[in-house]
């Protein structure tokens, strides 16, 4: 039986969960792998805590959730609390161990957010999800601003200093922080910080080429990209950042 690679991403509205778990599925299918993804923006939605379930295979994939992740990346303290059940003893835990405060992320800029995302129809061919394995909290109707309309401004709050590692489960196969904020800011630009964690989930899932990835950036940015060749390599050099980070630490 072929390997399923299972990936929780967590974090607050407006850090780019959804769009790295979109990029990922997307990239999954052009190396002919199968890909799942599903959005969970759980009772709160907007301005609430939100996680993307992201399984890959190079068989078919069953249930369209999953108990214990392979790969655990929670961006924030409500997430790393909201993701703990997700945590398991082969888990690879992965945590941004910057000092994160309060941001704002302008869509004219660069990278890719949530606005970005086309929602995908999650259980098209697949099992009743109230009949599958499930965890967290039930996913909700996507709201209508993240769904159609021009790019915003989002700007998100994440509440406290940032992740504590004493609330990180003990059990995990292996933790493995990243100052993924910290680098955007004073490094390239806080709206590539989502790129640097999809570099780090790329490294550490092994499961797919970073030229892949970067070729479905391509497809979702090329207009972006075409305007400003500046915003290619801001997004590809944060994607490299992070893939390379993880790589030093396997």
């Amino acid at each position: 039986m072929a390997k399923i690679t299972k990936i929780a991403l967590a974090g607050e509205g407006g850090q780019g969960v959804q769009s790295i778990a979109e990029i990922l599925a997307e990239a999954a299918n052009e190396e002919g792998k199968n890909a799942l993804y599903i959005p969970n923006f759980g009772v709160e939605q907007r301005g609430g805590v939100s996680i993307a379930y992201v399984q890959i295979s190079d068989g078919p994939i069953g249930a369209p959730k999953f108990q214990k992740a392979d790969i655990l990346i929670p961006l924030s303290p409500r997430a790393v609390r909201r993701t703990k059940l997700h945590a398991g003893r082969n888990t690879v835990y992965i945590y941004d161990n910057s000092l994160i405060q309060e941001g704002e992320v302008n869509d004219n800029i660069v990278g890719l957010q949530y606005t970005d995302v086309t929602p995908p129809n999650p259980t098209a061919g697949m099992p009743n999800p109230a009949e599958a394995p499930v965890g967290g909290q039930p996913d909700e109707d996507l709201p209508q601003d993240m769904i159609a309309g021009e790019p915003k401004t989002v700007s998100f709050t994440v509440p406290g200093p940032g992740v504590d590692p004493a609330d990180i489960p003990a059990y995990v196969k292996r933790v493995i922080p990243i100052p993924a904020n910290d680098i955007a800011k004073n490094e390239l630009h806080p709206r590539v910080f989502n790129m640097i964690i999809l570099g780090a989930v790329i490294a550490a899932t092994e499961v797919l080429p970073l030229d892949t990835i970067k070729e479905a950036l391509e497809t979702k940015l090329g207009d972006k990209f075409k305007t400003n060749p500046e915003l290619r390599d801001m997004n590809f050099k944060a994607l490299e950042r992070g893939y390379e980070i993880i790589k030093g630490s396997m």
